[in-house]
């Protein structure tokens, strides 16, 4: 599995000091042309256009043209954000509508992402694990191959308290619905944390952690894999 060191000192300063962005679409109608609009990225006719830019640019826009605007509509789904989203065209993943993954995350092939899901920068999600609906995956948090991460889980990240040591889910890890992993625990493969849990420590290979704080019970055995079985056709890109 890949554990390679995440940069925390190095994404803090990126974020501290990045010019931060507003994007917005822009959609007006009005007395404008395509001169009006040299420098901006748009699609349209003359009188309707569409203009994607940042807020700054489109407040300037508005201001030029305001003797001659019929009516206009600015649309935004962020505010001073530090950081883009991943472009996740060139993954050969399942990535489903609603899934935020911040840029910095790596994600392998045949992983699959649900609604809702949060993967934030400097994450890894190994092939063929499933981040399920509403999942949190912190900053620099490692996932083995064929993990599960149930809907809910949250495996803590690093930015923030800074300096803490990576959440680290070795292949085959099940995490339960609900389930907390804190910064610097590791858990060994094929092992199990039951839903609700919180993990303070590490955790064997094979072992079996319920509870709060979570504690070993058992190993992983048939019964277990009864409850925690993966499919393989669910992760069939």
């Amino acid at each position: 599995m890949n554990e390679e060191v995440f940069d925390f000192e190095g994404v803090t300063r990126k974020i501290g000091l990045s010019d931060k962005k507003t994007p917005v679409t822009l959609y007006l109608k009005g007395e404008v042309g395509g001169e009006d609009l040299i420098g901006y990225e748009f699609y349209g006719a003359q009188g309707s256009f569409i203009i994607f830019c940042d807020l700054s640019e489109a407040e300037k826009l508005l201001a030029k043209i305001k003797g001659r605007l019929k009516t206009h509509r600015i649309i935004a789904d962020r505010r001073n954000s530090a950081m883009p989203m991943l472009n996740t065209n060139e993954l050969n993943a399942r990535i489903e509508p609603g899934a935020y993954i911040r840029e910095g995350v790596k994600i392998e092939e045949n992983a699959v992402v649900l609604m809702g899901a949060v993967i934030n920068t400097g994450s890894r999600i190994g092939s063929s694990s499933m981040i399920d609906m509403g999942a949190v995956i912190g900053s620099g948090a490692v996932v083995g191959k064929n993990c599960h991460i149930g809907a809910n889980a949250v495996l803590a990240g690093m930015l923030e308290p800074a300096g803490t040591k990576p959440v680290i889910l070795e292949d085959n890890v099940f995490v339960g619905a609900c389930a907390v992993v804190l910064e610097g625990c590791r858990i060994g493969e094929n092992a199990v944390v039951g839903a609700g849990s919180v993990v303070m420590d590490d955790i064997p290979a094979f072992g079996v952690a319920v509870g709060s704080p979570a504690k070993v019970v058992k190993l992983r055995d048939e019964k277990t894999e009864a409850s925690v079985g993966i499919s393989k056709l669910l992760r069939n890109i």
